[in-house]
């Protein structure tokens, strides 16, 4: 007998047509769930098709099936089910909530990341407080003046062919709107040599109370603000350091998530006003600890940095990371470039997201040649390394440059020269081509300064 209240030119497309997937909503399939339901209302009381017998009725089961496979095929099996199965659908959601921040900056986040990490490049941090360039003036006896520190910038930033071994340079605020002696603004000679200015933003660091002389780091207020202005005055990226010790309870937990909370609000800062973020948490080469431990606490603290980059929605492939090379203490016996270049490489291969284009070590006051063969020991490994490794030096690119000059005009060609051999030191590195050279003299003299800070 003929069931009269199965509707008899019912077609499921009617219910969902082809063309009305909404543009820019194929990943919001919240239009679907009453449709669904509508469908669900129609075939719970015809289930009893499936048991008859009469072609009919085969016909009409058939039919709907053949739109179930139909509807799976068109949106897709975690929209359907989704909104069949509200915690599923929480599920997904939740995983949604980790997608990073895309703002109107995020291209030219990404294509100035990139370039900063171009092979053969790296980075010459001349971002010294007025503080800590006095201490390397009076190395030099040299007066701590505009004049002297604005002599030092230029006679680095003017180097013949020194430049197209960098990619970019961090100036201290002061820098940035510093000018040669011929009165061009240093932001214009370094983009007329391609080389990106970038800016440090942090405001140094204060002890973090409860815990035994750890520090966090601050400069947080108006640092939006700051970022705007800095990218109208040419900066292109910026930089903020943490710093973490290694002691019989140190780094404590409470001193990780600060620094990496801290490194991760910053970030996200800089990205929303057009500066790429050099996440720089340094962990001190103080102390007696073995290689091993260092590795270590170097593996916890990267680890706690990207989770709190991730739950800040972070545009990794916008940032860089500036970490620590993985070594004994400073008061631990020496080992070579190639192990710590083992230590280091798998610390970063176990924490490091391949998203991220460039890691840039700092060279925590090895001397120049260690860091420099410490780099091209790692560019050497033979292992994956999904990102380039390259060189943001300060102490490290400019301590032999600095002692040549000695704050006299008539030694600038000669400090130019010594700047210009250790760019290109470096930038072999970058490439593991490296072979040394520079052992004796000034390059091999060690700058470690316990408890550093700019």
């Amino acid at each position: 007998m003929r069931d009269e209240s199965f509707p008899q030119n019912f077609h499921f497309i009617h219910i969902i047509k082809k063309d009305e997937l909404p543009l820019g909503q194929e990943k919001d399939h919240s239009f679907l769930y009453p449709r669904v339901i509508t469908f669900l209302r129609l075939i719970r009381g015809h289930v009893v098709l499936l048991h008859g017998f009469c072609s009919q009725h085969l016909v009409y089961s058939l039919h709907i099936f053949i739109y179930i496979a139909l509807l799976f095929l068109k949106f897709g099996f975690r929209a359907v089910v989704c909104y069949l199965f509200p915690a599923i659908q929480y599920h997904f959601k939740a995983q949604l909530t980790m997608s990073a921040f895309v703002g109107k900056y995020a291209d030219e986040l990404i294509k100035n990341a990139k370039y900063i990490a171009t092979p053969g490049k790296g980075i010459l941090a001349a971002d010294e407080s007025t503080g800590t360039i006095g201490k390397r003036l009076a190395s030099i006896n040299v007066e701590n003046i505009e004049a002297n520190r604005q002599a030092l910038r230029e006679l680095l930033f003017t180097s013949p062919n020194a430049l197209q071994y960098l990619s970019g340079v961090i100036l201290f605020e002061e820098t940035l709107y510093q000018k040669t002696s011929d009165g061009k603004p240093f932001v214009e000679v370094l983009e007329e040599n391609n080389v990106i200015p970038g800016i440090k933003v942090d405001k140094g660091v204060v002890e973090l109370a409860g815990t035994n002389g750890e520090t966090t780091t601050q400069g947080f207020d108006s640092l939006g603000t700051r970022c705007q202005q800095y990218y109208k005055a040419g900066a292109r990226f910026a930089k903020w350091r943490a710093v973490l010790k290694i002691g019989p309870n140190e780094p404590s937990e409470l001193s990780i998530q600060q620094n990496a909370q801290g490194l991760a609000r910053y970030a996200i800062i800089c990205q929303e006003n057009g500066l790429v973020p050099i996440v720089e948490p340094e962990i001190l080469t103080d102390g007696a600890h073995d290689i091993a431990k260092c590795a270590a606490v170097t593996e916890t603290v990267l680890a706690a940095v990207y989770k709190a980059l991730n739950d800040q929605h972070v545009l990794l492939e916008g940032t860089l990371l500036k970490p620590n090379m993985v070594t004994p203490g400073s008061d631990s016996p020496k080992v070579a470039p190639e192990v710590i270049a083992e230590y280091t490489v798998q610390a970063l291969r176990r924490t490091v997201p391949a998203a991220v284009p460039g890691i840039v070590f700092l060279s925590g006051g090895q001397s120049e040649e260690e860091a420099t063969l410490n780099l091209n020991a790692m560019n050497k490994l033979e292992v994956l390394k999904p990102w380039t490794l390259s060189f943001s030096f300060g102490r490290a690119l400019q301590q032999s440059t600095l002692k040549t000059w000695g704050g006299k005009k008539e030694n600038v060609a000669k400090a130019q020269e010594a700047f210009l051999a250790r760019c290109k030191a470096n930038s072999e590195a970058t490439l593991g081509k490296y072979v040394g050279g520079s052992e004796s003299g000034l390059a091999s003299e060690s700058l470690h300064v316990k408890n550093y800070k700019y």
